[in-house]
């Protein structure tokens, strides 16, 4: 089985590669060496071969696309107030992307870079990228390897990145799921369970007040799963101003999953296993004028949290020379089948939960 393939080229005449993970049953994936991009994943369902994220057909398209789809995202994930921050008593300025502010990384960030491809095989693919001193603005060169591992049902993602001078660095994954891999099938009717007490409310542009409110009685508890367009209350000021889903959740900490996710068209269940304190839900309802009919995705980002150098409150982002950062991000995948009561589903997760000892 072909392993790499042509997926077209830049503007500049650049060569997009798609790498293979997977032998094409159970769970295949494809990734771009164009900003580490899921391009493609893929699992069996009730209706055969399903395709479970939101993709483009070529390369161009990834590299004008507003909607970050499947990105690796950096160096900073989810949005800096003002497009500035003080880091050791001084003030840097970063590319300001949306509005006044800066979103995932500025305007050419990790997910619109050529990465290299330092090894590929059938279960595995490191991605390496040097992000330079002043690159958006960040201060120090930063090393970063974004190594993807396939192993059964599940898909792993580990960010290890150097620097060599006092930075921020908060990477995350930037894939839109619909389980059901149906466009006419709303992303929104995907039942969802978050184990988060808390979540991070936003003001009008976006940016996190820096507080922390409780998600009992609100839009934002997950705890117990359900769909979103249950959950969506049209009267909440938050999901008003934000047009529906576009905020952090606070993870609980513990063992066990981050988030659950289920189509009851498809029978494919998702659970992600991460070490990140915070998860960015988004509804992808900018989807609807960025791509039409392209349908609509549910992005759950494991994060560190937004706008943290401008929120003493907040736990830092910063990474400094002589540490390694790490985080992990794994997606492990079940089909329960159609239809299933959420307990079923639940079980199923549990069976194909991380077994770290198969990515050694």
């Amino acid at each position: 089985m072909t392993r790499t393939r042509s997926f077209g080229q830049l503007e500049d005449g650049t060569v997009v590669q798609a790498l293979r993970l997977g032998e094409g049953d159970g769970l295949s994936a494809e990734i771009l060496d164009l900003g580490g991009i899921l391009a493609r994943l893929e699992f069996d369902g009730a209706q055969g071969r399903t395709g479970v994220v939101l993709g483009l057909d070529d390369a161009q398209a990834y590299f004008d696309d507003p909607a970050y789809l499947g990105i690796l995202v950096g160096r900073f994930g989810n949005r800096i107030s003002g497009a500035a921050f003080e880091l050791d008593g001084q003030r840097h300025e970063v590319t300001a992307n949306e509005g006044r502010h800066h979103l995932h990384g500025g305007a050419l960030g990790f997910g619109r870079r050529m990465w290299t491809v330092e090894e590929h095989a059938a279960d595995r693919l490191v991605l390496r990228y040097r992000s330079p001193d002043g690159e958006e603005g960040y201060p120090g060169n930063l090393e970063v390897r974004a190594t993807y591992r396939l192993r059964g049902a599940r898909l792993r993602l580990d960010f290890e990145a150097i620097c060599d001078a006092p930075t921020l660095f908060n990477p995350t994954h930037h894939p839109y799921f619909n389980l059901a891999g149906d466009c006419s099938v709303p992303a929104a009717a995907q039942w969802l369970q978050v184990p988060a007490s808390r979540y991070l409310p936003v003001d009008g542009r976006l940016i996190p007040f820096g507080t922390l409110a409780d998600v009992a009685g609100t839009p934002f508890d997950f705890r117990e799963a359900r769909t979103l367009d249950v959950a969506a209350d049209p009267s909440d000021p938050q999901l008003r101003m934000a047009g529906g889903y576009d905020h952090c959740l606070v993870l609980d900490g513990g063992a066990g999953p981050v988030a659950r996710l289920y189509s009851p068209h498809s029978g494919i269940a998702l659970r992600i296993d991460s070490d990140a304190p915070a998860l960015q839900l988004y509804g992808g309802h900018a989807l609807d004028h960025q791509h039409p009919g392209l349908g609509r995705g549910i992005c759950l980002e494991p994060q560190g949290f937004p706008d943290a150098p401008n929120k003493p409150a907040f736990p830092d982002a910063i990474l400094r020379p002589g540490t390694v950062f790490r985080r992990r991000i794994e997606y492990g995948f079940a089909t329960p089948g159609p239809r299933r009561k959420w307990e079923e589903v639940a079980a199923a997760l549990d069976a194909c939960g991380p077994d770290p000892s198969i990515f050694d």
